[in-house]
């Protein structure tokens, strides 16, 4: 059966890509999030094509793109990528649900070494849309945001206790978002990642920064303490809470909830997340690594 040009659906193919991991492209990524680890002169950071499942969003998002968020991203690191290898990319819709009224669809995108086939880096992300705007509705509406800074107060004041670990605080990141950043992450290309106008059509008062530099800057925490235990080993699960906005400051934190042992090994159990400078937390989730 011939699935094409229907809408998202399970099982769906989105498209492929091929690349070769350049030293340039892997100092431009390094540049962009401030992430200079002594590893990169070999390996690659495990989260180079992050935006990998945003070159096919015509095969797997839904049409009303006004408000749409990115909700939660999970990672998993199998091998790490070598500079000067070439990569081939697949991306599928893996789940599609509503929740909250909201309607979510999950696309996981796999990284392959295109010389020996092994699988390196596997991502899920959770993307949710608002339902379809009912007739005599305006999409874009300038005078009604999807979000803004009194929603992401009440989302403060309602938050659960966390962290809930006791263990060791990893070392943490801290780091400003401005709009160069958010070009070099996101660009080249005007989108609401990168443009104020672009933003403010899809229901955002300005530009938002992308949900993935969240997730890269905890991978950076996460590779800094643990190093190959990250690139080959490492899971990440990240729900994202709220926004940051360009030109905001954002702490990336670890702590350490427990050491469980796996085969020869120890996994190594962390609670992470982000914070703007006035408390507001943007992303919380798990990490773990092996030692």
């Amino acid at each position: 059966m011939n699935l094409l040009g229907q809408p998202a659906h399970v099982g769906r193919f989105c498209g492929s890509n091929e690349y070769e991991v350049t030293p340039e492209v892997v100092a431009f990524y390094a540049d962009a999030l401030e992430d200079h680890h002594p590893l990169q002169s070999e390996y690659a950071p495990p989260l180079l094509y992050h935006s990998e499942c945003y070159k096919h969003v015509g095969e797997w998002y839904l049409k009303n793109l006004f408000g749409n968020l990115h909700a939660q991203q999970d990672w998993e690191l199998f091998e790490p990528i070598r500079v000067g290898s070439r990569v081939r990319t697949l991306s599928t819709i893996v789940d599609r649900f509503q929740k909250r009224g909201r309607d979510y669809v999950v696309n996981e995108t796999d990284l392959f070494d295109a010389e020996t086939g092994h699988l390196l880096v596997r991502g899920r992300t959770f993307q949710s849309f608002l339902p379809p705007k009912q007739k005599g509705e305006e999409a874009g509406d300038d005078s009604k945001f999807v979000i803004d800074e009194n929603t992401a107060k009440e989302k403060r004041k309602e938050r659960p206790p966390f962290p809930s670990a006791t263990g060791p605080d990893l070392d943490p990141a801290i780091q400003r978002i401005d709009e160069r950043r958010c070009w070099m992450f996101s660009g080249p290309g005007k989108n609401y990642h990168t443009d104020r106008e672009q933003a403010r059509k899809l229901g955002f008062p300005n530009i938002v920064v992308q949900g993935m530099m969240s997730t890269c800057f905890v991978s950076q925490v996460m590779q800094r303490e643990f190093g190959m235990g990250w690139l080959a080993g490492g899971k990440m699960s990240l729900k994202l809470t709220n926004v940051l906005w360009v030109d905001e400051s954002v702490t990336v934190c670890g702590r350490i909830r427990e050491e469980v042992p796996e085969g020869t090994r120890v996994r190594v159990h962390c609670e992470v997340w982000a914070d703007k400078e006035d408390g507001t937390r943007i992303a919380l989730g798990e990490a773990s690594a092996l030692r």
